[in-house]
């Protein structure tokens, strides 16, 4: 469902540069993130249905070091980016009255593209000690602290794995603090724009929500399921790491927490933006 679901949005995006249109700042922003999802979806949940049909050490070591490197590479890319969405679009709204936030808006449009292609070369790069950490199961041993159902990892106790979690650890709450801070900047927003038109419009005519409204409200429902999702991932991780030998259900638990932002964004994007299916049959015909 969640691969189906990122890809719909994928070809919707595709579609509309094919029709010659340009898909704007938001847009390409989400489309990352897309990817992002779908990435760790493919390297979380394909490795899952494998053990549920019997295949548990069908994957070599090169297989491991690939998936689980690929994953935290799409995991951190997503973090970021679902904080780039939101810092945008705290700037977008603020833009509106203010015109420091307008030539702020301006200058962040053009590096969008830019920012998003640094992230994914950014979380490459922190998460290449995954390559020398993660094993098959068939070559584990008693050193390992992480058991992934169809892989192994293993921690060392040294200065430089510490240093190393606590540079991740920081990137993290970066990022938190970043999408906690655009909530409520864009939540005070819409109440203060709530307010201020609610004077001229009566109870029984009120229009509807503005398009950059919407969005608004759709990203903040993405920042709070992912920081919500995330909070609980990341105790989940502490406790497997202080128990040391999990029960099943945990490991299990844990993997579906970590796929349930990546299979539900999509769906949170398409309700929110209502896609016109007249538009898909447009571009068929032109093509």
């Amino acid at each position: 469902m969640g691969i189906l679901g990122n890809f719909l949005l994928l070809f919707h995006y595709l579609l509309t540069v094919l029709n010659g249109k340009s898909l704007v700042t938001k847009d390409l922003i989400v489309k990352h993130l897309m990817l992002a999802n779908s990435l760790a979806l493919f390297t979380i949940g394909i490795p899952r249905v494998m053990i549920e049909v019997g295949f548990q050490y069908l994957l070599d070591d090169v297989a491991c070091k690939l998936i689980v490197y690929l994953y935290r590479v799409a995991r951190g890319t997503s973090m970021q980016t679902t904080c780039l969405l939101s810092c945008f679009q705290a700037i977008t709204i603020s833009s509106s009255s203010n015109i420091r936030w307008m030539k702020l808006k301006h200058r962040a449009s053009k590096y969008v593209g830019h920012s998003c292609l640094i992230t994914w070369l950014l979380h490459m790069i922190l998460n290449n000690r995954i390559l020398i950490r993660v094993a098959s199961l068939d070559n584990s041993n008693d050193t390992n602290l992480f058991n992934f159902g169809y892989c192994s990892g293993f921690v060392p106790d040294t200065i430089a794995s510490s240093l190393y979690f606590l540079i991740l650890s920081f990137a993290d709450g970066v990022c938190l603090g970043l999408m906690a801070w655009a909530s409520v900047s864009m939540v005070t927003i819409l109440l203060r724009h709530k307010r201020q038109v609610q004077y001229i419009h009566s109870a029984h005519h009120s229009p509807g929500l503005s398009p950059e409204a919407r969005a608004t409200q759709t990203i903040l429902i993405l920042v709070c399921t992912f920081v919500s999702l995330y909070s609980l991932s990341s105790t989940l991780v502490i406790l497997i790491a202080l128990v040391g030998s999990p029960k099943s259900w945990t490991i299990h638990f844990l993997a579906f927490v970590e796929m349930s932002f990546p299979t539900f964004s999509p769906f949170i994007l398409i309700s929110s933006n209502k896609y016109d299916c007249s538009f898909y049959f447009s571009c068929w015909g032109k093509r």
